[in-house]
């Protein structure tokens, strides 16, 4: 497994697995605590892991938390998804930098996103399997949540929306969280 900066959102990594394939299928590590360390990341930090299963079309995000924000590890278990990172820290040198990445089942590669950063994503299979691991518990009272299609984000989602969540439907402009967050 190595890790490699993602050059858009300072602090951010993919984590890209080596798999051994042979007639089976494949077989690879999708954590290593060592590598982790080696980006000076706590592996220990992780508190939480989930999963959610999505649709072709389904858009989820932009999400983000308040307070002390949350860093999370994420990754396309099964099919593939278009993946986005927008980083909202205001001392962050990439601060309203955005990064795409697609992800997936096929290449098991893990993206950090470090706390201060929104994220979000839309399933481009029929099925997407998506494993989030972050690094304290999570608190609705903390979610945030940005438009998807913010004019000043310009983010080029591939596919119709099929569907998401009523949250994520009514979402305020990046302006609007911006300036409730006093920035």
């Amino acid at each position: 497994m190595k890790a490699t900066e993602v050059r858009e959102i300072a602090g951010a990594y993919l984590f890209e697995p080596a798999p051994y394939a042979d007639e089976r299928g494949f077989f690879c590590r999708t954590f290593d605590a060592d590598v982790v360390r080696s980006v000076g990341l706590d592996p220990h930090a992780f508190v939480q892991d989930s999963l959610s299963r999505s649709a072709r079309g389904v858009l989820r995000g932009l999400h983000l938390r308040s307070g002390a924000g949350e860093a999370k590890l994420v990754r396309c278990s099964y099919g593939r998804i278009f993946d986005v990172v927008v980083d909202l820290r205001p001392d962050s040198p990439t601060y309203l930098g955005r990064a795409f990445f697609e992800l997936s089942g096929e290449t098991q590669v893990t993206l950090y996103v470090p706390a201060g950063c929104a994220h979000g994503f839309q399933a481009l299979t029929e099925t997407a399997d998506t494993s989030y691991r972050i690094d304290r518990p999570h608190d609705p009272a903390e979610d945030v949540t940005i438009a998807f299609d913010d004019p000043e984000l310009a983010i080029p989602w591939p596919l119709p929306v099929a569907s998401m969540s009523q949250r994520d439907r009514e979402a305020p402009s990046l302006a609007e969280v911006l300036k409730r967050q006093g920035r």
